[in-house]
């Protein structure tokens, strides 16, 4: 790779990768382990020190089901992978017993599983070191080098320096559109902000017990999540820096006292576990050549990589359109997991689990056929889908 004058400083040291995925979410993850059994030489780069993002770093400890929530699984390969991946070493609880011991009425229960974290991160590092990827921690991204239409490279900075690694094609999984946003091309921002939050764990008596206080995806009985006034008044777009700094200490304020009012700590009362990410949901998107809306619940369409289904209520049905997975101003790169073309009502559905690893399995084929993704042939990829087992219409599922 020829460097200009500006850029002499970087140094091309880590390797021919075929695809690079920034991002170590699930989507990262998803993205990382289909694009190398695509037998593609990948590299994923995670600025924390664990995989699994607001899943793992952020205790998003929910795996969301896969289910329409009338007894149908919707979303497959990947997507169920991890989530049995994510309890193969025990679970916190709900267990889909249903889904996973038996043939019997699946109705009754939804598809989906609330995991341990840190066994999690783990598993998936173990389940990606496997499939043959290379993983990169502590590494933030720092800039793209366009030339054109194409990403030649991306700029990382790390214990090593300041660096660009070159590829082939690349996969936005970051959940911001971080690279995307530095390419120049069109993004858009979640106009209603991000409710900040402090998920916990508290080991009392030698339970442990996850605390939602702030946004939650799900609210049982049993589960503490109240929304106090301090966070409730000030949305964030999780996209400053300081905001964002400022939002966590309010949080961290927030737990603590949470916390100890259960008393102070002792061999029986510990704060076992805090996010070391904040807990943000919807930032900053691609603007793909499709949007995706909510009303387009049971819409077939032509290019569908996947299905999801509305985590929050039973019945909708989603497919995914290829379209949304890029842009028309860059060739070769994709969007995985919560930054896909969503309308903004739409977004609160693919943030999730599931269809992050749905999108980034998609993507992380796509990646490894070609270099300009505008003009993938779809039904190859779909081919490749249907081996796997995937479906990808709603019709496949009668």
């Amino acid at each position: 790779m020829v460097f200009s004058e500006d850029q002499k400083q970087l140094r091309d040291i880590y390797g021919d990768y075929d695809v690079v995925i920034a991002g170590g979410g699930i989507a990262g993850i998803a993205a990382a382990i289909s694009a190398a059994r695509c037998n593609k030489h990948v590299l994923l780069i995670e600025r924390m020190y664990m995989l699994g993002g607001l899943a793992t770093a952020g205790l998003v400890t929910i795996y969301l089901p896969l289910c329409d929530g009338k007894g149908h699984q919707v979303s497959f390969g990947l997507a169920e992978e991890l989530l049995r991946l994510s309890i193969s070493r025990g679970w916190e609880r709900d267990y889909p017993s249903t889904w996973l011991d038996s043939s019997s009425d699946h109705g009754k229960e939804r598809y989906q599983v609330r995991f341990n974290a840190q066994v999690f991160a783990i598993l998936a590092e173990q389940l990606v070191r496997k499939s043959g990827v290379d993983i990169l921690y502590g590494t933030q991204i720092c800039s793209v080098l366009r030339s054109g239409d194409s990403i030649e490279a991306i700029v990382v900075e790390n214990k090593d320096g300041r660096n660009a690694i070159p590829a082939t094609c690349f996969v936005d999984a970051t959940g911001d559109a971080d690279l995307f946003e530095m390419a120049g091309a069109d993004t858009a921002i979640y106009k209603r902000g991000n409710i900040p939050a402090a998920w916990f764990y508290e080991t009392v008596d030698g339970k442990n017990m996850l605390h939602m206080l702030g946004a939650a995806d799900i609210v049982s009985s049993d589960d503490d999540a109240v929304i106090p006034d301090e966070i409730t008044s000030s949305r964030i777009s999780g996209l400053d820096a300081k905001e964002n700094s400022d939002a966590v200490i309010r949080c961290h304020g927030l737990l603590l006292e949470k916390f100890l009012a259960n008393g102070d700590v002792s061999e029986t009362h510990s704060l076992s576990a805090i996010a070391s990410i904040p807990q943000l949901r919807m930032t900053r998107r691609i603007a793909g050549a499709y949007v995706l809306d909510e009303k387009e619940d049971h819409v077939p369409f032509y290019d569908s990589v996947g299905l999801v289904g509305d985590w929050r209520k039973r019945g909708p049905v989603f497919e995914i359109p290829f379209r949304t997975l890029y842009s028309q101003q860059i060739r070769n790169m994709l969007a995985a997991g919560r930054c896909i073309s969503v309308t903004d009502d739409m977004w609160d559905i693919t943030r999730v689990i599931p269809a992050a690893a749905v999108t980034g399995e998609a993507a992380g084929i796509a990646a490894a056929y070609g270099s300009d993704v505008r003009c993938l042939d779809v039904a190859k990829l779909q081919v490749h889908l249907r081996t796997n087992g995937i479906p990808f219409h709603i019709e496949d599922l009668d």
